[in-house]
């Protein structure tokens, strides 16, 4: 299993844009609810300015775009 980077939530929308996903709507909270056609799932992204992401966080991310660890690193590049 790969190490996580250390991302902001700004790098892991424009990730997952790479992968189809698209942002619906920004909440109050500040918390981009992305979807992707044909994907049962939503994913919320924080976004507080250039805050670094918590591990725990990016990693349910990570699940819930059914992507993998390396298939998401390959999206940052």
């Amino acid at each position: 299993m790969s190490d996580l980077p250390a991302i902001s939530g700004k790098q892991a929308i424009k990730a997952f844009s790479a992968d189809g996903f698209r942002v619906e709507r920004i909440s109050k909270s500040s918390h981009h609810i992305m979807k992707k056609p044909g994907h049962p799932l939503l994913l919320s992204v924080p976004v507080h300015g250039n805050t670094t992401l918590k591990p725990g966080t990016l990693r349910g991310l990570i699940n819930a775009s059914g992507l993998t660890v390396e298939q998401f690193i390959a999206l940052l590049k």
